[in-house]
């Protein structure tokens, strides 16, 4: 397999299946196309139908968004648990993933993900709050109801936390407090060597993308 993504500094989409498949040792060549340069969109459409990442390439088949790329991963590799194994849990698993996928628009406007930037106290407009608010409810649920087993939103690392991981960074980026058990949360998913690698290489990176620095 080969996944296409964009800059590690920025591109909070392509983190979630990058750190799922890195995570849970599945193998794959990865493609990075740097965003909003003079020639990312024609690099883009080489790769992409929809000249966005992340998008995976497995043979003949091209899947270009990051939950419908997840969902083939659980559907190619049925013995690895991508998603919790109960199907009770498993849809609850879906469930807030979606959420994170489809939603928090404010977040994602006022808290752009940025490896390398500490912008603590910005961002923290009231729409971003109420988002805030509403993460650490999902994960203090999770957590109290599924998290016995390992120190994950369903124990084990599911894919609900790849999706969840870009939100972790912004967290720290923005210095954003949070109660215990979800700062604990946080805390684990950051620890990820993965992630860590992911951070390493952002940092690394000279590339700027203007519109993801609204902070200088």
């Amino acid at each position: 397999m080969k996944l296409v993504i964009g800059n590690k500094n920025y591109s909070s989409w392509s983190l979630r299946p990058w750190l799922l498949m890195r995570v849970l040792d599945l193998p794959f060549e990865e493609l990075l196309v740097p965003l909003y340069g003079p020639e990312s969109r024609e690099q883009l459409r080489l790769h992409t139908p929809s000249g966005k990442v992340p998008t995976l390439h497995d043979g003949d088949v091209v899947v270009w968004d990051s939950l419908a790329i997840v969902e083939y991963l659980a559907e190619q590799y049925p013995g690895v648990a991508v998603w919790p194994q109960d199907a009770e849990v498993r849809a609850l698993a879906r469930c807030v993933a979606a959420e994170m996928h489809s939603g928090f628009t404010a977040l994602r406007t006022h808290m752009p993900m940025n490896c390398r930037a500490s912008h603590p106290g910005r961002g923290h407009t009231p729409e971003v709050l109420a988002d805030i608010e509403r993460i650490a409810a999902v994960w203090t649920e999770c957590r109290a109801r599924f998290g016995g087993s390992g120190p994950f939103l369903f124990g084990d690392f599911t894919a609900a936390d790849a999706f969840y991981a870009p939100v972790v960074t912004r967290f720290v980026t923005y210095g954003v407090t949070l109660p215990g058990v979800c700062q604990d949360y946080a805390d684990a998913v950051l620890a990820l060597p993965a992630l860590q690698e992911w951070y390493a290489a952002g940092r690394a990176e000279s590339y700027r993308i203007a519109a993801s620095e609204p902070y200088g």
